[in-house]
């Protein structure tokens, strides 16, 4: 008797598997799609986050050559800065696509006096720091 009744469950499962076969198979694959979407909203939403870091680190480190070019070539100069590094500090600091650094150097390169140019030179000094910062 127990084993009669062991078929006929058996039985219904197997008739219920096989009538719900497609509703059973349309839930595996939407239950796989909505898995598959939140996996790649959660990959891309990093992606963005980790080429946001690559970016600021790349536009820092250009920030940063730019600082030392700056340093070496107008600070420590022993004398007048030669046309070649003028022209190199000017590529350099447009190449940082940056207005307000742009603006800054234009400030400074502008300067008649030594007074002023210290003031510049300080205020650029600070800008490039905040720029890295941020």
């Amino acid at each position: 008797m127990l084993v009669f009744i062991k078929s006929v469950i058996k039985n219904k499962k197997m008739n219920f598997i096989k009538q719900n076969a497609d509703k059973i198979i349309l839930i595996i694959l939407v239950t796989a799609i909505i898995v598959l979407a939140g996996q790649y909203y959660i990959t891309k939403k990093d992606l963005t986050a980790c080429q946001d870091v690559i970016s600021k680190n790349s536009y820092n480190g250009k920030v940063i050559d730019f600082s030392k070019l700056f340093i070496t070539r107008v600070l420590k100069a022993d004398g007048e800065v030669s046309f070649d590094d003028r022209l190199k500090l000017e590529n350099t600091v447009r190449d940082l696509n940056d207005k307000d650094i742009f603006d800054q150097w234009q400030k400074f390169v502008a300067t008649k006096s030594s007074a002023e140019a210290q003031i510049e030179v300080k205020n650029l000094l600070e800008l490039l720091v905040n720029k890295m910062k941020s």
